[in-house]
């Protein structure tokens, strides 16, 4: 107990730090959009590309430990959905946005420093591949499910597939997370190992990730709170806290994933909900107040859901 307490709470800690330097007004809140920034596009991007480029591919198959994850997501978005226009009576485009906010982990900024510190690099290889197709898979499934959804409620005319599809592939090429899961696969294929001062100075970068990345996090809830939907905001933190890890658990068992790659998995199911829900809210004008309601509350009780977690898997 007193290893998960040591493993989880700094993680937690650091995010109320970057809560707390902006909500005393210690530093400003572009101070962490500019943290935001670099951690994702420079730091994060070389932990990925150093994780890739080292990693040694050996046991389970990626294509199990997709179909071990999604199959997880494709259930908690699903229940999300339904609760929202089900239960709540909410329009198309709420459902979409409950089942993005419910399903969609905020794996980059809270699950690399969580696995990192539980599981160690194997943990990490496998983090890293499901981050090779974890954003271009979510990012297509809401953007579709929103244009349909938004189709259904106003009668608008359907965007194309073709110009759809071609602005989502647009920007993942640009993804500076992608260029760096490439580039790390690229180099890995090559079979250069990292050396000298590039070594160095990889490491030194890569180390930066985990602890930026979880203060910036914190800087940036001050700018989300709880803005309404609370009813359907502590169902989609219910469903993302518990739901979600529990769907990708019994998925791995299934289909008989290692140790470490179960575990990598389902604790970074566990972590609360990403901004990405947050951003699809904002580029389609709909449910503000759903996505910042469940960042904020998942990212609250988040230390009690994954310490139980860790406590299971670890």
């Amino acid at each position: 107990m007193s290893e998960i307490f040591l493993n989880v709470v700094p993680i937690f800690l650091l995010i109320l730090i970057g809560w707390l330097v902006v909500r005393l007004g210690y530093l400003k809140a572009t101070v962490g959009d500019g943290l935001s920034d670099f951690v994702f596009r420079v730091a994060v991007p070389v932990l990925l590309f150093r994780t890739i480029a080292e990693a040694e591919f050996s046991g389970s198959s990626p294509w199990l430990l997709w179909v071990a994850y999604f199959s997880g997501v494709a259930v908690t978005w699903t229940l999300g959905h339904l609760a929202a226009t089900v239960i709540f009576g909410r329009d198309p485009r709420i459902g979409v946005l409950s089942g993005v906010s419910s399903a969609f982990a905020n794996n980059v900024f809270i699950g690399l420093p969580l696995v990192s510190r539980n599981v160690g690099e194997s943990g990490l290889v496998a983090l890293s591949i499901l981050l090779s197709v974890h954003l271009p898979v979510m990012m297509i499934a809401g953007t579709v499910l929103m244009e349909r959804a938004e189709r259904q409620t106003s009668g608008k005319p359907a965007q194309s597939p073709a110009r759809l599809l071609r602005g989502i592939l647009r920007n993942l090429v640009r993804n500076p997370l992608v260029i760096g899961l490439a580039c790390g696969a690229l180099f890995h294929l090559i079979g250069t190992p990292l050396g000298g001062p590039v070594k160095i100075v990889v490491d030194q970068v890569a180390a930066v990730a985990a602890p930026a990345a979880l203060i910036s996090i914190g800087m940036a809830l001050d700018k989300y709170g709880l803005s309404g939907n609370l009813g359907l905001a502590s169902v989609t933190t219910g469903l993302k806290l518990i739901v979600l890890p529990a769907s990708v658990f019994t998925a791995c068992h299934l289909l008989g994933l290692d140790r470490d790659w179960t575990a990598a998995l389902v604790l970074t199911s566990s972590v609360p909900t990403g901004v990405n829900a947050w951003l699809i809210a904002n580029h389609f004008n709909v449910g503000h107040g759903l996505a910042s309601s469940t960042i904020t509350l998942t990212t609250a009780l988040g230390v009690v859901s994954v310490s139980a977690w860790t406590l299971l898997l670890v």
